[in-house]
This record gives structure tokens, C-alpha cells and sequence, in this order.
């Protein structure tokens, strides 16, 4: 039994919504990261639905995520064949089988978001550097509440494309590279990109610099 207290003070921004579809956990608990992290573009879909919901109850949020046509879809093209429908019963905790939640850091705390629950819980202050920190405990206390008659867990992250950041890492030292030419075919001065303001104006510095970015 989870006997935590609910928050009833956390900002209206944070988006919360109730389960309703008993087999969309993970979806859900996905949309819970990404429409509470604005620093990802989600899209004019997942922005309109975030805007649309945000005087709604989570019992309304998690029906409008049921009606929502693309989650739908999106949905069913990872899924197991089971239909992204309401049931005629809303999910309660008895369906704590295989369950998804999230963890969010938002506006200096850090919530538990769990669809079964009727609202978010507050974990305590942190900021974007100590989250984790902070989650930890919380994480490993919900295992060892089930430690006696599961073993099966999952701790998954919501990032970054590696892809994207790799090539964002490649175009950065490429930029790098050309403030650094610059710099030294202007014998050290030479205006360079603000980004790369603190290069070196020593010739031979500049030129160890070079060689380690190649």
C-alpha cells in the first residue's frame, strides 16, 4: 500500500493524466517525459493536446489521450495487437502488472507521475544537476516494496536522438576548426565566433589545438 500523500500545490503546467486504457501504460508514461520537459520539441500534435488539457482534471486528460487519433496510431504500431481503447472500467491499481511510470524533474522538484494514482507526488527539491539524485531513493524503495514476489523490472530513459547528437558534436568541432584557422592565419587575432571566444591567441597553442580537434 502507497500511502504517500498526493501534491495538491505543484505548478498547473505540469501535465498529469489518469489511465484509462488499462494497456497504454508506457505510452502514457512517455507522454508524461515529453510534455513535461520543455526543452523537447514535441510537435504541434502533442503541444495542441498539452494546451487543449491544461484546465482539464487527469480523468479528462487521459480520456482526451484515449480520443487522440495520432497516440492512437503511434500506439499501435509498437504495441502487442490489443486495441488503444477505453475499457468499460477505468485502470485501478489491481492492474499493477508490467506497469510503467515516470519520473520528471519540473520547475525545482521531482515527481512521480503514475496514472493509477489521482494525481502527481512530489519527491522533493532539486534541480536539473541533482534529479537523479533525488529519484534514486524513490526508485529503489518501489523495488524493494516488490522485491519479495517480483524480480522483472525496467529502468528505461527518455533521450536525446544519439544520432542528432552526434552530428551536432561533428558540426560543432567543425566550427571549431574554422575559429581556430581563422585565429591562426590572423597571427593570433582576428575576430572568431563568440562561441569559441576563449581560444588561444599563442600561434603554437593554436596549432596543438587544431591537431587535437582533427
Amino acid at each position: 500500500r502507497d500511502d504517500r500523500p498526493i501534491s495538491t500545490d505543484h505548478s498547473e503546467n505540469l501535465f498529469f493524466a489518469k489511465q484509462v486504457i488499462n494497456n497504454a501504460c508506457a505510452t502514457q508514461a512517455i507522454l508524461s517525459v515529453l510534455l513535461n520537459t520543455p526543452s523537447v520539441d514535441v510537435g504541434s500534435e502533442l503541444s495542441t493536446l498539452k494546451e487543449f488539457t491544461k484546465e482539464f482534471p487527469p480523468d479528462m486528460k487521459g480520456e482526451t489521450i484515449s480520443n487522440s487519433e495520432n497516440i492512437r496510431t503511434a500506439h499501435n504500431s509498437f504495441a502487442r495487437p490489443e486495441p488503444f481503447v477505453p475499457e468499460e472500467r477505468a485502470a485501478t491499481s489491481d492492474d499493477d502488472v508490467f506497469h510503467f511510470i515516470s519520473y520528471v524533474p519540473f520547475e525545482g522538484a521531482v515527481y512521480e507521475l503514475d496514472g493509477l494514482k489521482a494525481g502527481p507526488i512530489n519527491l522533493g527539491a532539486a534541480t536539473q544537476e541533482t534529479w537523479l539524485e533525488v529519484v534514486q531513493s524513490a526508485i529503489q524503495s518501489r523495488i524493494e516494496r516488490y522485491s519479495k514476489s517480483e524480480v522483472r523490472f525496467n529502468l528505461m530513459a527518455v533521450i536525446k536522438d544519439r544520432q542528432l547528437v552526434e552530428s551536432e558534436a561533428l558540426a560543432r568541432c567543425a566550427d571549431l576548426k574554422t575559429a581556430i584557422t581563422q585565429r591562426i592565419e590572423g597571427g593570433g587575432g582576428g575576430d572568431v565566433d563568440m562561441d569559441f571566444g576563449d581560444l588561444p591567441t599563442d600561434p603554437s597553442m593554436l596549432a596543438a589545438k587544431l591537431i587535437e580537434v582533427d
